[in-house]
Formats: structure tokens, sequence, C-alpha cells
């Protein structure tokens, strides 16, 4: 027995959940967002304020003495973060498709997951399907119920109380209206749906602590009871739910008694989590291991074409659960997330759901993703709806009105207009715009002396780097930054063909330098991202060694290695910083 296994083994459940939420590692972001989905509401009721004719009890002034003078042996209260963490008030739900067979170890290792994250104040809507049971076949009714049943008996088992509906939830065939819609999308409707009165045994469990386990069945037109493809199931749900919730919420505004409280558990669906044995969707960029955050609205096309058929006997769902995860996002609010993971995962859910992030960041270096030994076969595929991303190339394809409205709100200073326009009309390379300006990275050509080498001159300088507060923490950054990587240092690399509008991989890949305040607290995810940095008083200037030039020289010179300072490199830093630190600031005088 190894160590982790004996480690395992002599962790209790209640131990092995605290470690699990060590091992999410949340920031302080992180927290704050878990916190605005999970933690107390404000409350609308106020204390009455105390008559002015009124004098403080001597119970009052004993108080008031204790606040000002603490006992030296009194201990501290519990963080407010973790005891909110530990005791959510606010419940939410998740839909999971559970992807079965499962061994009975592994439905227990899925079943201690969900049991953990109803801990943490989300609480599945479980549909169980069985890739192994072809439809039509003799008896499948009878074995979904069974399998339902089974899901149910472990959850139970970990202590959780589960309720199975096993009569049918949604009706065959698209919601009506939707023949009639002309409205634009980019999904793929469900097959099925369902009304807010076909929700009552789901709402009930809900609201009764209990855990829904659902087969895969349906209503045909006869009003028969069908099996059909788990997904249609799903995608019905998360839209009946949805709604349902939002005519809940409707109802709530529209009492007049404030003493009436709105239902404890908010229908609409936070996190879709589809269990699989196959894991996240296998990516081009690493020879078959999983893609780790998914764009849908910019990567989904993409993703399909560049689809190895090889990789379709391991991963015969990933195409298909890609397009439910498309389809159920769009029913989705816009910081909902949905994951694709291997039942070898389940600590990876709690990670999810309280930081929102993928287990491993995407706009990591390159080199960092290929070597690291938390990116395997099993690693979680995040999905979110995300935001279309463009590359422009001339400042009048810039909405300069947009532009200026998203750097001051990101930065929290006021543009200098005049000489910033100014600058751009002389020096842009490229502008990379995310969705309608939630996020832009601008990037110019920084001129050098006469004489610089070529390797060096133009210096590729990321001017700004912005992302709407409202954006930040929804994928929206991981997103922009990628892009930025696919059109400079990581240009010429085949993983870097991304459809984000710009060169598509083809071109020489150049040298990214940036500065930063050294009191930026951004500073510690540029350190993660760059290839070096360098103090220079109260700035930092960050680098990235454009990759296809790192990766020619480590073929040249084989087991040989780098040495310290290659002949390309000589120079280069005291030409960055006599040019970089001289660039003048965008911003107006503060006041």
């Amino acid at each position: 027995m190894n160590l982790q296994s004996w480690t395992m083994y002599r962790i209790n459940p209640s131990q092995d959940f605290i470690l699990s939420l060590l091992r999410a590692n949340p920031s302080l972001r992180d927290t704050k967002s878990y916190l605005a989905s999970f933690g107390p509401r404000p409350q609308s009721s106020r204390r009455p304020a105390p008559k002015p004719e009124e004098k403080p009890t001597l119970a009052d002034e004993d108080v008031a003495a204790q606040s000002e003078i603490k006992p030296p042996d009194i201990k501290p209260a519990p963080s407010p973060v973790v005891a909110s963490i530990l005791n959510p008030v606010h419940r939410r739900t998740a839909l999971v498709k559970l992807q079965a067979p499962f061994t009975d170890r592994q439905l227990e290792s899925i079943a201690r997951g969900m049991v953990y994250l109803e801990k943490l104040g989300l609480v599945s809507v479980i549909v169980v399907e069985n890739d192994q049971l072809p439809k039509g076949e003799a008896g499948e009714r009878s074995f979904l119920l069974e399998e339902t049943m089974r899901v149910v008996n472990a959850l139970e088992a970990q202590g959780a109380r589960a309720r199975p509906v096993l009569g049918a939830v949604v009706r065959l065939g698209p919601k009506p209206g939707d023949e009639d819609s002309t409205e634009p999308r980019d999904y793929i409707l469900p097959e099925a749906h369902t009304s807010p009165s076909d929700l009552i045994h789901i709402h009930s469990a809900l609201r009764a602590g209990e855990i829904p386990v659902l087969p895969p069945l349906a209503l045909d037109s006869f009003c028969r009871s069908v099996r059909v493809d788990a997904n249609d199931v799903i995608a019905a749900l998360v839209r009946g739910m949805a709604e349902a919730a939002a005519l809940e919420d409707g109802d709530a505004h529209g009492e007049d008694d404030p003493s009436i409280s709105r239902d404890e558990i908010d229908l609409t669906p936070l996190r879709l989590m589809i269990i699989t044995r196959e894991g996240g969707v296998p990516s081009y960029a690493r020879q078959g291991l999983p893609h780790l955050l998914i764009n849908l609205t910019s990567e989904y096309d993409y993703i399909r074409e560049t689809f190895d058929p090889r990789w379709k006997p391991a991963h015969p769902t990933a195409l298909s659960n890609l397009e439910l995860a498309r389809t159920c996002l769009a029913f989705m609010p816009p910081t909902s997330s949905a994951v694709m993971v291997s039942h070898r995962s389940p600590s990876h859910l709690i990670g999810n759901l309280i930081t929102n992030k993928p287990a491993v960041s995407s706009s990591l270096p390159h080199a960092l993703l290929q070597g690291n030994r938390r990116l395997t076969p099993h690693t979680p595929t995040l999905l979110r709806r995300g935001l279309p991303i463009h590359v422009l190339r001339s400042v009048d394809s810039i909405d300069k009105a947009k532009m200026k409205s998203l750097l001051e709100k990101s930065f929290r200073r006021q543009l200098n207009e005049e000489a910033f326009w100014e600058r751009m009309e002389r020096d842009l390379d490229f502008v990379i715009v995310a969705g309608d300006y939630a996020g832009a990275a601008i990037v110019t050509r920084e001129q050098c002396p006469p004489g610089t080498p070529r390797a060096i001159a133009p210096i590729t300088y990321l001017d700004k780097f912005a992302v709407l507060p409202s954006h930040q923490g929804d994928g929206t950054v991981d997103f922009l930054w990628v892009a930025l990587h696919d059109e400079t240092y990581g240009l010429g690399l085949p993983f870097s063909a991304n459809p984000n509008g710009g060169k598509e991989g083809k071109g020489e890949g150049r040298d990214l330098v940036w500065r930063s305040r050294a009191d930026n607290p951004v500073n510690k995810w540029y350190f993660e991202r760059s290839t070096g940095h360098l103090r220079q008083g109260d700035w930092v200037l960050f680098w990235c060694d454009a990759e296809v030039r790192l990766k020619t020289e480590e073929g040249r010179r084989a087991n040989a290695g780098l040495s310290y300072l290659e002949e390309w490199e000589k120079g280069r830093l005291g030409t960055w910083c006599d040019v970089v630190m001289k660039i003048p600031s965008s911003w107006k005088p503060k006041n």
C-alpha cells in the first residue's frame, strides 16, 4: 500500500472534505465570488433606532465596555469566510449527467463528491445514463430503474438523502412556440421540454433536502413513458428550471408583505457536471490530453473540426457532451460553467465549485503545461459560454468610445485621449477584443535605436491588458491571454492555430514585453506567465520569449541544453529597458 492509499484509508470523510477544500486553494476573489452565490443574503429589515430620550442601561454599558476591553483568554470567533463556506446559507442547484456504467467503488467515489458539493450548498439533480445498454432492448426500462436505485443507495450510503424520481418529467418534442421563433441562436434547441408544473417532484425533493435522481425517460405524444437520450432530458431540465426560477423570482418581487421569504433553494442551474469514464474533451494542442478551458462561442466549431478520429474509441461521447454543454449554458446565467470530468477526479468538482476555474490555467506557458504533472488524461475540461474574440489591426477598426470606457473602468484612471490615440495611430500593431469590449489587449511596435539587431527590433509591446470588473473571474482573462499568446510569442506553432480572427498560427513568433507597477496586485499572475522579469525602480519589466526560437535552439543544441545567455539575447534587456521605460503614460495626472 503506497503512502497516498494509506493516507486516504486513515482519513475519515469529514477530514477528507476539509482536505478537498484546502486543495482547491481559493483566492480572495474566488472566495468572494463563492460567498456571493452561497453566502447570506442582505437583510431588508432594520433594527429600530433607540429613542433620543432613552439612556443606556447598565447592561448596555457593560456590553460597550467589554467590546472595548477584550479579556486575553477569550478566543477570537471563527473566520466568517470559513464559517460561510462550511455552513452555506443559500442553496443552489446543479444538473449532473452520470454516464454509467460504473463499478460500486467508482460509484462510491462519485457519490462522495456529490455529498461534498451538497455540504457546500450545491444540490445536484442527477440524470443517470448507461452507454452499454442499447436503446430498444427488452427490459431496458427495468434496467434503468435499477441503475437509478443503485445511485440512490450509493448517495444514502455516504450520508445524503436521495429521492428517486422514476416518472418522466420532460416531454418529447420542442417547446410550443420554438418552431415559430426567428431569434438567432448558436446552439441546438433541446429535443424535449418541460414546464414548471412538470417539475413538482424535483422541486419537492430539493425543498426536503433530498437529491433527485432520474432515469432518462420522457413522455411521448401518447403520454407513454419512453427512454430517450439523457442529453435531451438534461437540456430540457436546464431550460425548464431556469424558466421556473425566473417565474418564482417575479412572484417574489410582486409580494407586498416583506415577511414572506422566498424559497430557500434557487432552481436556476448554476453548474452542469458531466461525469464519465472518459473525462474531458481531447485537445489537438496537447496531443490528445484534455482541453483545460473552452470558450464555446469562439472555439466550438474549431474543436469539432480538429477532433482526431483516433480519439473516438476512448472518447465516444466527447463531441455530443460538448454540444450538450453549449446548449445548456445558453439557458444558464453568464457566470455559470460546465465541467466534463472523469469518475477518477471527484475532488476536482469542489475546486471548480469554489473557484469556477479549470484545474490548471490554460494561459500558462505551453512548456509548463506540457510538463505539468497535474495534466493527465483525467484532468477535467471546464466549459464557459465565453465571448467572441476579434483581432483588429487598425485604429479605424476600434470603437474609441467603448475602448475608452473599458480602459477607464479597468484601470480606474482617466485616459489622456488625445495623446493616447495619437500614439496608437503611430505605433499600433494590433488589438484583441473580447466580446463587445468586455476585455482587450493592445499591442504596439516600439522602434529601437539604429543598429539594433533584427531579433530585437522592433519591440512587440503589450501596452494595455484590460478586462471589465464585471467579467473578471468568468474566463475572459484566460481567453484573452491565450489569443495574445497565439498572436505574439506563440505564433508559428501548431497549437497556436486557434480561431481568434488573427493569423491562425501562421507567421514568426516575437518576444512579448510589457511593464507593470511594482505594487500591482496582478503581478503574481504575470510572474506565472512570463519567461522572466527585471525590476526597474517602481516598475517591473516582464517578457515572454518567442517559443519557436526556444524550440529551435533546443533542437540545435540537442542534449547540451541552453546556456545562461544565448547570442541572440545579448543586449536585448538593455534595449528593452531603454525603450520601454521611456514610453509615456496614457493617463491624465491624478488630482
